[in-house]
């Protein structure tokens, strides 16, 4: 016993100390950045492929993750079942907080007006025909493209989706095998091992990502963007605030009974990972260690966290909302509510088809106006200047409504330890910021044999 006590505080005290020091670094990184940007413009745009190079590590570490974490997930229950209820509920949830997110976007947009005044040049309609992206996909091609060529193309494709369907099917089919499934499992198991470790690795280039990330944003928006834009950047970020603290925060506290400046003080390196990079796909795999540790049950983080990455896009949505009726009222051509509703509802469709392409959300915008109303494409190139910075507000948002997705789903299907969140959230069980894996959840490959039919993560995670 004295020697378990001697050693524990040992083993866990430099983990500690390091990754402090990494994210101090990734402060330090964006002020720099931010300074570089604002005094040196050109330069800091040349810098874009460091945190562009960055953002690229992590995310070839997203499809491995997800396949482990499903198939581990579904490998370790009895009933198939289980696992549909948790997609059902996820996909009538995010399909409900889309609305909800269109909503309080429609509502701010009219109040805000911001676009009223401005005058679209010759050069702002270039740009924002330039806007419109050719690999954005209508809603039959983004349903066949879930489909992925070969096994192997679901890793190579970049496609969060493929790589969902895959795993899906090989953990039903590891389910069904039974115990003579249990050999692969433990290969899987310690893939995750390995890949994870990869992650924790790759996070320690975090400052120089960040460095490159906000420089190159910073220089390429300019003062004067950000100053003639001002009303519709604060009205966004405002938006997105009180969607996040009201609507996000009174649900998790009514649902689930936490407080979400708790949860999010959990997710906080999380958050900065996004600020830095202007990107919520770099701290996915983090997102999905970390609602395992906090006491989510694999098959629900597996599912909802993933999918909630194309279908909850809450920041997404509001963002579409506020940009089309900005640039209506900037066109000179301002819509009635008849033709409001109906755009962001095509818009609210046209997000689905678009999920993976890069820039999402200004393709999509561009692409959905392009189809439904294409005489607005014209005023695109007026929010091009400060979309990026949008896109901070956007990202922070997408991924605070899919972790507290996470968390309201597991409470729904009965699949979190709610003791465990109590204790992690107090800061009793750190989570391992070297492997990014605990030994309870991620432990010997026995541990998920034999896992009773209810609650068996619970029992794992306690153990």
């Amino acid at each position: 016993m004295t020697s378990a006590a001697d050693t524990a505080p040992a083993a866990r005290k430099p983990k500690r100390d390091r990754t402090h020091y990494l994210y101090i670094a990734v402060i330090i990184a964006v002020a720099a950045g931010i300074a570089v940007g604002l005094a040196a413009p050109d330069f800091a745009v040349g810098l874009k492929p460091i945190g562009t190079g960055f953002v690229n590590l992590i995310k070839m570490m997203i499809s491995p993750i997800i396949f482990c974490t499903i198939v581990l997930g579904i490998g370790s229950v009895r009933k198939a079942a289980k696992v549909g209820a948790v997609g059902g509920i996820a996909l009538v949830y995010f399909t409900v907080m889309s609305l909800v997110a269109l909503g309080i976007g429609l509502v701010v947009g009219n109040i805000l007006e911001p676009g009223t005044g401005l005058a679209v040049t010759d050069a702002i309609k270039d740009a924002g025909h330039a806007q419109i992206d050719s690999e954005a996909k209508g809603t039959t091609e983004f349903l066949l493209g879930i489909i992925p060529t070969t096994i192997v193309s679901a890793f190579t494709n970049e496609s969060v989706l493929q790589t969902l369907l895959i795993a899906l099917l090989a953990g039903f089919a590891l389910q069904g095998m039974g115990s003579a499934g249990q050999p692969i499992l433990r290969g899987i198991e310690h893939i995750q091992r390995l890949v994870f470790r990869i992650l924790a690795m790759v996070m320690w280039a975090a400052p120089i990502g960040a460095f490159g990330a906000i420089a190159a944003v910073t220089g390429s928006a300019g003062v004067d963007a950000l100053k003639s834009l001002a009303v519709l950047m604060l009205g966004f970020y405002v938006t997105c605030f009180l969607f996040v603290f009201i609507v996000l925060g009174v649900l998790l506290r009514v649902i689930s009974g936490l407080n979400i400046l708790t949860l999010f003080k959990y997710l906080g390196r999380e958050f900065l990972l996004i600020l830095s990079t202007s990107s919520s796909e770099s701290a996915l795999p983090r997102l999905i260690a970390k609602m395992e540790h906090l006491g989510v049950s694999k098959p629900v983080v597996g599912i909802t966290v993933p999918t909630g990455y194309s279908f909850n896009l809450d920041g997404t949505m509001i963002y579409m909302t506020m940009a089309s009726l900005f640039i209506s009222d900037a066109m000179g051509t301002p819509m009635s509510i008849g033709e409001q509703i109906p755009l962001l509802l095509f818009l609210l469709v046209a997000s689905k088809g678009a999920a993976g392409v890069t820039g999402a959300g200004l393709a999509t915008l561009a692409g959905g106006l392009q189809s439904h109303k294409p005489a607005l494409v014209d005023g695109i190139g007026l929010i091009v200047g400060i979309d990026r910075f949008m896109s901070e507000a956007r990202a922070l948002t997408n991924f605070a409504g899919n972790a507290v997705a996470t968390v309201l789903i597991g409470t729904w299907t009965k699949e979190i330890d709610k003791e465990r969140v109590n204790e992690v959230l107090a800061g009793q069980l750190p989570f391992d910021e070297k492997t990014l894996l605990d030994d309870g959840h991620g432990g010997s490959s026995d541990d998920h044999v034999e896992l009773p039919e209810q609650g068996g993560e619970k029992e794992l995670a306690k153990t």
